[in-house]
């Protein structure tokens, strides 16, 4: 599911963020206890740390794999009979009940479009399968600017209307949650864990995560973000995570060219078009794995600069990784510092 990283692929490769964060620094100790399968096109990655009996053993995995077929079952778009395909096959202006979950979901998107002057729009849906990266695949061709144009005409998440858990679209968008729901997937799987007394884990999903509570040593959870760079897998930056989410969007792996032009699969809601702008990858911290998700999108929509303003004007953790003649450079926001595990090199901008 990603709108904006709003992305693609067969059975929710969208959900796959591509700028992918991976674990450092794995304790082996005989109190980690890992779980993991696929879900969304991906996988998921759990570690708890605790003495557990192996009936708790057996809760835990249970409520993991349950936790992430709900939202798999509300929120996928390559599911026709999900919650959320459903209402997109509802008439306009007809009424449609959702589930709290979904309703959430579709809420706190709402607001982060607002946030972010619609940079982030969970009706993209149009334009992404236009451009081949949604459910519908890649097009034969470029689409043409009357295609853009008629897409454009099926956009806009202000044509959702929220009252409680009843939403009405009053023009005929397609909803795609996928910039937002692997995040609440995430979310969800560490709700359960809470509920089942866990007080040290780590949840991943395609490279989203969360955590909670510090490894047996005392030792914070250790976050490498990856280098946004499509032949290898290196790593930028460590991060110190305790007790919060993360989220990196990012242009570099999900893309296609034709007649030599790359086309990324970062789509902006407010043009229809693929980005073009030197933004490579943003990671955010926050407290909530679905706003990192979704701030992540929308940063990466808005690019460097604009981008930036944002973070620092909404207090946001976000650090960015630029293109330039050089190679990279990294920005850091004003409320990412605390994230870092050493201090920002030279040449990191703050």
């Amino acid at each position: 599911m990603r709108p904006a990283a709003y992305c693609a692929g067969p059975v929710w490769k969208g959900l796959v963020l591509f700028a992918l964060l991976v674990l450092v620094g794995c304790d082996q100790s005989p109190q980690a206890h890992r779980f993991e399968g696929p879900i969304f096109g991906t996988g998921y990655h759990v570690t708890v740390y605790g003495d557990f009996s192996d009936k708790q053993l057996a809760s835990l995995e249970n409520g993991i794999k349950e936790s992430l077929d709900e939202v798999d079952h509300l929120m996928s778009t390559y599911k026709s009979d999900s919650e959320l395909s459903r209402f997109n096959a509802a008439p306009v202006n007809e009424p449609f009940e959702l589930s709290s979950p979904t309703a959430n979901v579709i809420k706190e998107a709402i607001d982060i479009g607002d946030l972010s002057n619609g940079a982030f729009d969970v009706t993209i849906g149009s334009a992404v399968n236009l451009w081949g990266f949604g459910p519908e695949m890649r097009p034969d061709e470029v689409p043409s600017d009357d295609e853009i144009a008629q897409a454009l005409d099926k956009v806009g998440y202000q044509a959702l209307k929220l009252n409680g858990n009843r939403l009405i679209k009053t023009k005929p968008v397609y909803v795609d949650l996928s910039g937002i729901a692997k995040g609440f997937g995430v979310d969800q799987v560490a709700a359960r864990l809470d509920a089942l007394g866990v007080t040290s884990y780590l949840v991943e999903v395609g490279g989203e995560i969360r955590t909670r509570g510090a490894k047996p040593n005392g030792e914070p959870w250790r976050i490498a973000v990856e280098k946004p760079i499509s032949r290898e897998r290196s790593v930028q930056r460590v991060l110190e995570l305790e007790d919060v989410a993360v989220a990196t969007s990012g242009d570099y792996r999900n893309y296609y060219e034709e007649d030599g032009q790359r086309f990324s699969h970062t789509i902006d809601p407010r043009t229809g078009r693929p980005i073009t702008h030197h933004l490579a990858s943003v990671t955010v911290v926050a407290e909530r794995c679905s706003t990192a998700d979704a701030l992540a999108t929308a940063l990466e929509v808005l690019g460097p600069e604009k981008g930036m303003a944002l973070a620092n004007r909404e207090d946001i953790a976000a650090y960015f990784i630029v293109k330039n003649d050089e190679g990279f450079k990294t920005e850091l926001s004003e409320a990412f510092h605390t994230y870092l595990a050493d201090e920002p090199s030279e040449g990191e901008k703050q």
